[in-house]
């Protein structure tokens, strides 16, 4: 029997357990995009966050009337969050989300690009079948030609746009699917061109 598809890299989980404190403390810019995200949806909605850091997005959402399930699958990261927060975040890696329309969005701010890509199909699967019909989800990939490592040894599948919206399409029925461009930076320094995928689940 084949083993099965990883949905996460160790050696990324590693790094960012090792430097949870440096990469929590980091400066970020001015979150429009989550804001805009944020105006979509109705009071008090159930959002479910993956690869929350160090919390940040979490502390906006929770601030703002929202009821978040922060998670992070680094240990590391989810204690960071965990102390920002003042309440229980979960360690949780992408394999692990079995939920069943239970959320009416999930915001996945630079945490799916970890994904391992022959992985990447199945986590979006997942994550389909926890959002309820016409719940939005939001991530954010660097584009590519395919997985590789940073200067960090983390690794990312640095999909194309014309991947990214196949992979999305094998894993459910997005009504919407809309795909922006724009240019960022990282952990690393490295400014690079970013996919931000914002997606509907269809009723």
């Amino acid at each position: 029997m084949n083993a099965p598809t990883p949905l996460h890299d160790a050696d990324t989980l590693a790094f960012y357990d090792r430097e949870a404190g440096v990469y929590a403390a980091r400066t970020r810019g001015e979150p429009v995009r989550l804001r805009a995200f944020l105006e979509q949806l109705r009071p008090r909605a159930a959002i479910l966050e993956l690869g929350c850091g160090g919390g940040q997005d979490a502390e906006l959402m929770s601030a703002a009337g929202f009821e978040v399930t922060a998670t992070d699958g680094s240990a590391g990261l989810a204690a960071e969050a965990q102390a920002r927060l003042g309440r229980p975040v979960r360690v949780m890696r992408f394999e692990e989300l079995e939920d069943v329309a239970a959320y009416d969005a999930v915001w996945a701010n630079a945490c799916l690009l970890h994904v391992p890509e022959d992985g990447l199909a199945d986590v979006l699967a997942r994550i389909h079948r926890a959002l309820k019909p016409g719940g939005r989800f939001y991530a954010g990939f660097k584009s590519g030609d395919g997985g590789d490592r940073d200067s960090l040894g983390r690794y990312y599948n640095f999909p194309s746009e014309e991947r990214l919206c196949v992979v999305y399409a094998a894993a459910g029925a997005w009504e919407p699917l809309d795909v922006t461009t724009g240019q960022g930076g990282g952990f690393d320094g490295v400014q690079r061109t970013w996919l931000h995928v914002l997606a509907v689940k269809g009723a």
